[in-house]
């Protein structure tokens, strides 16, 4: 007797987190694993192995990407998603991974097939794109209005002099509350997009691709800082929410 069943699903389950801290943290993590696991279980399939990577999205060299799409080859199975934006927001990198002969479907969009995958990467390439450009013209809006962006008589150079205390404390407040004033129509774009708590700001600003005023990542602690330090600006307000 000829079985015309459909072989078992064979899955490998890739995962990515931007930050180590959400590596150790598990955050972000737990939710995508769940989704693949759920899948999985819904069709019937087994995972494999599964890989994580802690990298940005912006970046298209990914060691354990690398490594989930040799095995995928090697094994005839499908390298699942929680979401296409897991991949990355570039439109190149999912087209090419598309092309690449490795199967792999995205537990938020299953029935996908080729096309439609290069479309929604086009989209998702077409949306950052946008978002850069928003940035800009909010930045370029406020220098248009005065607002002095950056501040070239900043605490290092007081340092340099040999000055400390009330005048390092007071440059230092004076740039931080400068720097705010010169992010605040980004944050206000990011609000408007409905990026409105705390964590949802940072992700967005890193996504973005704007640093700190140190240079680093945004987290749900600076955001907050930078947010009381507009609503001072602006008289007083409440800030959003940590979720």
């Amino acid at each position: 007797m000829v079985n015309n069943a459909d072989p078992p699903l064979k899955l490998i389950a890739y995962e990515r987190v931007s930050t180590e801290k959400q590596g150790r943290s598990g955050l972000g993590l737990e939710a995508q694993r769940k989704a693949i696991d759920d899948f999985a279980e819904s069709r019937g399939g087994t995972v494999l192995a599964r890989f994580t990577e802690i990298e940005s999205g912006r970046k298209t060299d990914r060691p354990k990407l690398t490594e989930a799409l040799a095995l995928t080859r090697l094994t005839g199975a499908t390298l699942v998603i929680a979401k296409l934006d897991r991949l990355s927001r570039n439109a190149a990198f999912l087209l090419t991974l598309r092309d690449s002969g490795v199967k792999f479907l995205a537990c938020d969009m299953p029935e996908a097939n080729n096309l439609t995958v290069g479309i929604m990467a086009l989209v998702a390439e077409q949306e950052r794109e946008a978002i850069s450009r928003r940035t800009k013209e909010a930045l370029a809006a406020a220098k248009a209005r005065g607002v002095r962006l950056g501040n070239p008589k900043g605490a290092a150079a007081l340092r340099r002099a040999g000055k400390g205390g009330s005048p390092l404390r007071a440059a230092v407040q004076e740039n931080a509350s400068a720097f705010a004033q010169e992010l605040a129509p980004v944050i206000d774009d990011i609000r408007s997009q409905g990026h409105v708590t705390l964590r949802a700001m940072a992700a967005e600003l890193n996504a973005r691709g704007i640093r700190t005023r140190r240079g680093g990542r945004w987290h749900v602690s600076n955001v907050r800082n930078l947010v009381e330090r507009q609503n001072l600006a602006r008289g007083g307000g409440a800030s959003p929410s940590f979720s």
